[in-house]
């Protein structure tokens, strides 16, 4: 056997130099490969959990529609053909019953009443005339002085008398009302909200001067669909939410006979208090409370809306997350009621859904279930 040559001790050494190689590429592979598993299956959120809540809910039906005057009084001219000399309100003043509004020029009408005052008085004599006359002539009668026809004429002349003294003192009055009606005067308490009224126009009879809220009295006509007008009744409370985010609470007054043919909605009334935020005209959001009823909810945090649809996210006892859809009811200030697709008794993630997707590994923390606080009733709107 010849001995070892320099060629063979220099195979040897790249045979064991590629050998180690190869060893470390398996070790480092398969270090790589636990170092994968261990983080796959290590939780990657730490996350509050929460379930069902029993709520009492009241009972509501959304609407909608225009706030306007309760009554609106069209205050005119009854008198055609004089000046404006005064007008003594504008719009946003508050008039009491009877206060002037407007004032026309009288130097014609009371020149018409001096005259028709003179014609009275020229009618009283012509009676008194008449009168004795006819007294006369019935005195004499028995004497035989005059005829029965010349007595009858007397008489006659009398009634015709009275009856132009009645004609007179019509006159007269007409004259007396038309200097009344030269003074424009509130029908009754309100608001001014349009004026069309302007000193020195000369107007015709029936033309508009003035537009008047009366009492200051709005009401909100809700737009209801016809299937929800059978669970109103007048007397029931209505939260009615402005434009502008305020509140006002009315009371249902009445509601429409007619459904309008082309939207199937009836109109309700619902009188509104008094405020210095609602306006005639403006557009308002409003629900009807029907009574209350027990609803199974979730915080808001825990329920993410998508779309809209909500969706939840519930932990499995092994901490795995599945993506849930649920139907939504009611929303108050902090929680949504859930319809379904939901077992009461399961935990859900709290907050932070948003982050989670099917199949991820959460760690639960350990405590109570998370919890809000109950809502008030005043605090719950329509659902999605």
């Amino acid at each position: 056997m010849s001995p070892p040559t320099g060629k063979m001790y220099l195979g040897i050494t790249i045979a064991v130099i590629a050998s180690a190689a190869a060893l470390a590429c398996m070790q480092a592979v398969s270090s790589e490969s636990d170092t994968v598993a261990e983080s796959t299956a290590q939780p990657s959120l730490s996350v509050n959990v929460t379930t069902l809540e029993p709520q009492t809910l009241p009972t509501t039906i959304a609407a909608n529609g225009d706030i306007a005057a309760w009554q609106e009084i069209i205050v005119g001219t009854e008198i055609g053909g004089l000046r404006l000399v005064d007008v003594k309100v504008d719009v946003g003043d508050e008039v009491t019953e009877g206060q002037v509004l407007a004032v026309y020029n009288d130097t014609t009408v009371r020149a018409e009443l001096a005259r028709s005052r003179a014609a009275v008085a020229e009618a009283e004599a012509t009676l008194a005339e008449a009168t004795a006359n006819a007294q006369r002539a019935r005195g004499l009668k028995t004497t035989g002085s005059l005829s029965e026809q010349q007595i009858q004429q007397y008489e006659t002349a009398e009634l015709t008398a009275r009856a132009r003294l009645n004609v007179a003192q019509a006159e007269h009055d007409a004259q007396e009302l038309r200097l009344d009606q030269t003074r424009v005067v509130a029908p009754d308490d309100g608001l001014i909200t349009s004026r069309t009224a302007t000193v020195g126009a000369v107007t015709g009879t029936d033309q508009e001067l003035f537009r008047l809220t009366r009492h200051g009295r709005l009401e909100w006509r809700a737009e209801v669909a016809a299937s929800d007008l059978n669970k109103l009744r007048p007397g029931q409370t209505a939260r009615v939410t402005l434009s502008d985010g305020h509140e006002l609470e009315g009371r249902l007054r009445t509601i429409a006979p007619l459904v309008d043919t082309a939207t199937r909605n009836g109109l309700v009334y619902v009188d509104l208090p008094l405020s210095d935020v609602a306006r005639a005209g403006m557009f308002a959001r409003g629900e009807f409370e029907l009574g209350t009823r027990q609803v199974l909810t979730l915080p808001r945090s825990a329920v993410q809306i998508r779309d809209g649809f909500g969706y939840v996210h519930r932990v499995s006892g092994e901490g795995e997350v599945t993506e849930l859809k649920v139907s939504l009811g009611q929303h108050t200030k902090d929680r949504i009621e859930i319809l379904s697709g939901l077992e009461p008794d399961a935990l859900v993630v709290a907050s932070g859904g948003a982050f989670l997707g099917n199949g991820d590994q959460v760690k639960v923390i350990e405590g109570e279930p998370v919890h809000s606080p109950q809502t008030n009733d005043t605090d719950v709107e329509e659902g999605v």
